[in-house]
């Protein structure tokens, strides 16, 4: 018989901070740290509940205004906000001063929305940028559709669906904030949440987290060029003024006085000056990497046709120290993009599919510059691009490969000097034969596909390299996917990595363009459903950042597929963003989710590692029991919140 899909569990509360738990009074420190420990979720939250109708860079920028404008000038009472007291016992571990600034983050963007001027005029000291417009990145069509949806509805319902959706509140734990943060009809605005048209999966955080409603990582647009041109004549002429001033101010007397233990300026800098020389770019012999200590960027040769080009070298160093408004500059998230300290290494310098590329690398980060083939080194930097990514640690597969050229849903590769052959293989369709790359004499592979994240995810491109893994998450560096227990992953090469993988695949495009090193699946538990209808596999797939932070974990049943689709999508049961779940640091795990067997009775299912020796559920379904796997009868919409005890007595909640 067929086999329905699970359905994840939603805890009654979300963590950090329900307003239950907040106590009388806020210190400015607590509700400082709370802040800034928690800013990415904030200034997402505001984001969501303000209007879309003024642009998204406005509201990018309005946004973090509403933030960083939220923090108390003294300690702040909870009296008379309709908050109850602070919890005791276990509960007293959520963190009140999260919900205390959430709730004037949600009063700050219902009253920012309210208003039809978003940022008063003189601006307050709000963020500001100059020359550049800022926005998300680009979603597909369910982000979009979600966009439109939240748009429809007035303040009160987006907050009233971030509130729910995001955040994970209950309906009256919704009700309360709502009321707390000043909303006259807070059942009303819940009802409307709950009647917005939106598209497949926005019920379950995967489109809210997504990449297109994340005001922390932008992508920069320059703004009207003619019209600052217009304006900069003006500022100029004031500038000439202003500068014949100083002039006299700073003549010997009472002027302003020496610069203390400032350097020269940046151009008399002798390191700089460095940076800015081509000729002093690290060039590696062919053959160092044989005798390299470590296999890494460091030990790549520089190739390509243009290495020897002066003045194409000295323009990507120029554009790279002091890029001009008209180049588009991209990071990964964590990434800095100032200039190098002193000489870099030039790693390739040449024409890939009619753009000029020259890749760099300065220990930390990989460089890439790229310009227009038909109009060189033309003085406005029209058609020049500058990303950045950060590498620091590569080493051996995750230094195997580096995204020299982006056309028309194809990528192409510069492998390492030691990679010698390279298969393309899909992902989703682990049965079918690999087919070979071609790798040239330079290092570069042939045009090969990209991953397309689509509604329907038919295939998934990915390849294998000297026997890693790898796929193009949309960065410079493509990510490494192995399998096995987080202190020993191995390479995807049995047939039950390899399956495992097959249905986990669909799952990456939520970890796209966050500065993915690498990403683990492990199967941490196998769990017989009741009724006799199959075993059901429990997976834990963590993607791991290079700058350490910002982590990802989703935990996922893989059910018995249904008839003709051997290797169909896992359900996603729980996601979380940062912590040590399923990472080395603590290789242990616990998820649930509500299924529904083919019989129409709805169960709680709930798997944990093998550290874990009882697992009680509290909420809308009561049990308990001994071992790792727990199957409770349950009804359509029942939440649950696990806990589970280890071998060493230590307690171990849920993800999600």
């Amino acid at each position: 018989m067929k086999q329905q899909q699970a359905t994840p569990q939603r805890p009654d509360r979300t963590s950090p901070g329900s307003l239950e738990d907040i106590g009388d009074v806020i210190d400015v420190e607590q509700a400082e740290a709370a802040l800034v420990e928690h800013y990415p979720r904030l200034v997402r939250l505001a984001y969501l509940v303000l209007p879309a109708g003024q642009g998204r860079s406005r509201r990018v920028l309005t946004a973090h205004a509403v933030v960083q404008r939220t923090l108390p000038r003294q300690r702040s009472s909870t009296r008379g906000l309709g908050l109850p007291a602070q919890r005791a016992g276990t509960d007293a571990a959520i963190d009140p001063g999260y919900a205390f600034v959430r709730l004037r983050v949600l009063r700050a963007a219902l009253a920012a929305g309210r208003s039809r001027r978003w940022l008063p005029v003189p601006p307050p000291p709000l963020p500001q940028v100059w020359g550049l417009r800022l926005f998300p990145r680009s979603g597909g069509a369910d982000e979009l559709a979600l966009d439109q949806a939240l748009s429809a509805l007035s303040g009160p319902g987006r907050a009233a669906f971030v509130l729910r959706d995001l955040e994970r509140l209950s309906a009256p734990e919704t009700r309360r904030v709502l009321e707390a943060a000043g909303v006259a009809q807070p059942r009303e605005a819940l009802e409307e949440a709950e009647r917005a048209a939106t598209p497949a999966g926005s019920r379950d955080r995967s489109l809210l987290e997504s990449p297109e409603f994340d005001p922390c990582a932008l992508q920069a647009r320059p703004t009207d060029l003619i019209r600052r041109r217009q304006h900069g004549r003006a500022v100029l002429t004031a500038g000439v003024a202003v500068l014949v001033c100083g002039a006299l101010l700073g003549l010997p007397g009472d002027g302003w006085g020496p610069d203390g233990a400032a350097a020269p300026p940046y151009a008399q800098n002798a390191a700089a000056e460095a940076a800015l020389d081509p000729g002093k770019l690290a060039v590696t012999s062919a053959a160092a990497w044989k005798d390299a200590a470590r296999q890494d960027f460091s030990a790549w040769p520089a190739r390509g046709g243009r290495i020897h080009d002066k003045a194409l070298l000295r323009r990507a160093l120029a554009v790279w120290a002091r890029p001009g408004a008209g180049v588009q500059v991209s990071a990964t998230p964590g990434t800095p993009a100032g200039p190098a300290s002193g000489p870099a290494q030039l790693l390739f310098a040449g024409v890939v599919d009619h753009v000029v590329v020259v890749l760099l690398h300065d220990g930390l980060r990989v460089i890439r510059y790229a310009e227009a083939a038909d109009g060189e080194g033309q003085s406005d930097g029209t058609g020049a691009a500058l990303d950045f990514a950060r590498t620091d640690g590569a080493a051996a597969a995750s230094a195997s490969a580096l995204v020299v050229s982006r056309t028309q849903g194809n990528i192409r590769y510069l492998t390492a000097p030691w990679v010698k052959s390279a298969r393309l293989t899909d992902l989703v369709k682990p049965d079918a034969a690999a087919r070979p790359v071609t790798i040239g004499a330079n290092g570069m592979t042939s045009a090969v596909p990209t991953p397309q994240p689509a509604e329907k995810c038919t295939t998934w491109p990915a390849l294998r390299m000297g026997g890693h893994l790898l796929t193009d998450l949309g960065e410079l560096t493509p990510a490494r996917l192995t399998y096995g227990t987080p202190r020993k992953p191995g390479e995807v090469t049995a047939p039950r990595a390899r399956t495992a993988w097959a249905r986990t695949a669909c799952q990456l495009p939520a970890v796209r363009g966050m500065g993915v090193r690498a990403v683990n699946a492990w199967e941490f538990a196998h769990q017989p459903l009741p009724g006799g209808a199959g075993n059901a596999a429990w997976l834990c797939t963590r993607a791991e950042t290079w700058r350490g932070a910002g982590s990802r974990t989703m935990a996922q049943i893989q059910t018995p597929a249904p008839g003709g689709q051997p290797y169909a999508a896992g359900t996603v049961a729980a996601r979380t963003e940062g912590g040590t779940a399923c990472g080395p640091r603590a290789p242990r795990a616990l998820a649930g989710v509500l299924w529904k067997a083919t019989t129409g009775q709805w169960w709680l299912l709930a798997a944990g590692s093998s550290q874990v020796t009882s697992i009680t559920a509290t909420g809308s379904v009561h049990g308990q029991t001994p071992g790792r796997l727990l199957s409770l009868p349950a009804k359509a919409g029942d939440r649950a919140e696990l806990k589970g005890q280890l071998a060493n007595g230590k307690g171990i909640k849920g993800l999600g």
